[in-house]
């Protein structure tokens, strides 16, 4: 069984449950506009529209807030979502951001490594579930080995507004072999 509420950490980064005391320090890293500007959610940096995400991820008991070790600030969150555990089991990991001081690699890299590392130990595939034309977060996947299948999905934003999204998966054989192992 899938632990989605670990405690992960090497030398960049920290991730731990999120818990509701985060509030401020989270939103201080969410209200940057130009975190969100090719999300679907280019809102999110709103105080209302993130309040709702932040509900939303404590509600779901699979959130993880990221700290970097070097300083102690809270950077930004990941989530552990949607497990499956048919056919060898499966699960989303998503909803990540984080703050534009820690673009460019390292810190995604660190964060999504040990998010693989943790779930391919208890599921044989993760999910990536991305907005169809948000191309900086498909970038990203690509980066870290993660192959688009063919698998679509509509979800409604905020404001009811459906966005398309794609489906990138990482298999427990393709991390072993990619470029975060």
């Amino acid at each position: 069984m899938l632990d989605r509420q670990p405690v992960l950490e090497d030398e960049h980064i920290r991730l731990r449950p999120l818990r509701a005391s985060d509030w401020d320090a989270l939103f201080a890293v969410a209200s940057d506009p130009l975190i969100w500007q090719q999300h679907p959610a280019h809102d999110r940096w709103q105080e209302p529209v993130f309040r709702a995400f932040f509900d939303d991820a404590l509600a779901g008991g699979g959130a993880l807030i990221a700290i970097d070790c070097a300083s102690d600030a809270v950077i930004g969150s990941s989530r552990f979502q949607g497990l499956d555990e048919a056919g060898g089991g499966s699960v989303e990991i998503g909803w990540t951001f984080l703050a534009r001081s820690h673009w460019g690699g390292t810190y995604n890299h660190a964060m999504k490594r040990l998010m693989l590392a943790h779930a391919l130990a208890s599921v044989a595939e993760v999910r990536f579930l991305v907005g169809e034309s948000n191309l900086r977060s498909r970038r990203a996947l690509e980066t870290i080995g993660a192959k688009l299948t063919d698998r679509r999905e509509e979800r409604i934003m905020a404001g009811g507004r459906i966005v398309a999204h794609l489906t990138y998966v990482i298999t427990r054989d393709s991390f072993a072999a990619g470029p975060l192992a």
